[in-house]
């Protein structure tokens, strides 16, 4: 038995960072993925002939090191490739009512484009569907 989740998409805002009382950093971003949306087994376009896209948005959290990359390194609109596991948690609010949530704990993440530069630099995406040959 697995729990193993991979998703390529784009982010969704500039990550953010935490530190626990315990020391542990935990940075936690969103990640867009789209799909085509089908109709009767056929992909629907729209009236100018593209595909009609259905999008979803994952809770991605990082710890320590590998959210330290992410937070230095990444920000708003850039592709990533995250590796991970799905983790559900469930508390009680003020209210007394049970919550749910659901996020990806990022195991691994790959860049699918360039990184931000570190500097005061402006930064452009670097996209194989950008590069013309």
């Amino acid at each position: 038995m697995q729990n193993i989740v991979i998703l390529a998409g784009n982010i969704g805002q500039t990550p953010e960072t935490r530190t626990t009382q315990g020391g542990t950093s935990i940075t936690n971003f969103t990640l867009a993925t789209s799909r085509p949306r089908y109709a009767e087994g056929r992909v629907l376009r729209d009236e100018n002939g593209f595909r009609v896209q259905d999008t979803e948005w994952h809770r991605i959290t990082c710890f320590n090191g590998l959210g330290k990359t992410v937070q230095q390194y990444c920000e708003k609109g850039m592709k990533l490739l995250v590796r991970g596991r799905i983790h559900y948690t469930k508390w009680t609010d003020a209210a007394g009512v049970d919550r749910y949530g659901c996020e990806i704990i990022a195991e691994t993440v790959d860049f699918l484009n360039r990184a931000k530069t570190t500097d005061d630099e402006d930064v452009t995406f670097i996209d194989d569907e950008d590069v013309q040959s």
